[in-house]
């Protein structure tokens, strides 16, 4: 597997779009850094294109790299491998990829600027661990979504849905619920609501270390009751990893089942 992870890897670094979202996140670092002296308010406006961006381009990425090597992934399967080897290697190997782009290209200049002198650097940190979290699992998604497409234009239409639905149709739901039963105690269920996604998991962790929950609004004082605490902030990286774990074994349950 490593060697297949290694060939993804290199494979996806060699492209063009690697570099260019290497350098966007770079120059969105020195942009914000030098439009804002505070370090807590620069990571506060990466958090708002992250929560969305990182998504989105695992998503795409991982779509377009699975139809765009299917030869290549043929050939390798007429060889004595086993297809999670292929299948998990391929992934690590964009996942990776696109991990490491994010952390070269934002770490480089808030490290320039003096982050390890700052205050910030913790909330810096897991703002990039939260995106890599994201990376990994909307990267998975978008594999799971490949293998079980055979049709380009279906597979990638299921995956902008996905993170459409995720990212915004998702948010717009739940405070409707929060409206129509707003005479009901929904502790419970605005924190299971959150967990079901890990884009909405991530915001509120980045915003309650940033101590300001009150943009969280309504249910502001619930999360912060739960997510505030160590045992909160343990169980929602739990959930991350979860989110990370079960799409990453159904594509291997997949792989060794589908029909090539």
């Amino acid at each position: 597997m490593l060697k297949i992870l290694k060939y993804s890897f290199y494979d996806l670094m060699r492209s063009r779009w690697s570099y260019v979202y290497f350098l966007f996140y770079l120059a969105l670092g020195f942009v914000l850094l030098f439009l804002n002296n505070d370090l807590s308010k620069a990571v506060i406006t990466l958090m708002n294109v992250i929560i969305v961006l990182v998504p989105l381009i695992g998503t795409i990425f991982g779509v377009m790299y699975f139809y765009n090597s299917k030869e290549f992934t043929e050939l390798l399967l007429a060889q004595p491998l086993k297809r999670s080897t292929i299948f998990l290697g391929q992934y690590f190997g964009v996942a990776g990829s696109l991990t490491l782009s994010l952390v070269l290209g934002l770490g480089i200049p808030f490290v320039l600027y003096g982050l390890f002198r700052s205050e910030a650097i913790f909330n810096f940190v897991l703002l990039l661990v939260t995106g890599a979290f994201l990376t990994l699992i909307f990267t998975a998604l978008a594999f799971n979504i490949a293998i079980s497409n055979e049709n380009r234009i279906k597979g990638f239409g299921y995956a902008v849905l996905l993170w459409l639905f995720l990212a915004v149709i998702y948010d717009g739901l739940f405070l409707l619920s929060l409206i129509i039963f707003e005479e009901y105690p929904l502790d419970t269920f605005s924190l299971a609501a959150t967990m079901f996604n890990p884009i909405d998991l991530s915001r509120t962790l980045i915003l309650l270390k940033l101590d300001i929950s009150a943009l969280l609004g309504y249910t502001g004082a619930v999360f912060k009751k739960f997510f505030g605490t160590n045992l909160g902030f343990l169980v929602s990286l739990l959930v991350l990893a979860l989110w990370t774990i079960l799409p990453i074994w159904r594509l291997a349950f997949k792989a060794k089942r589908k029909d090539f």
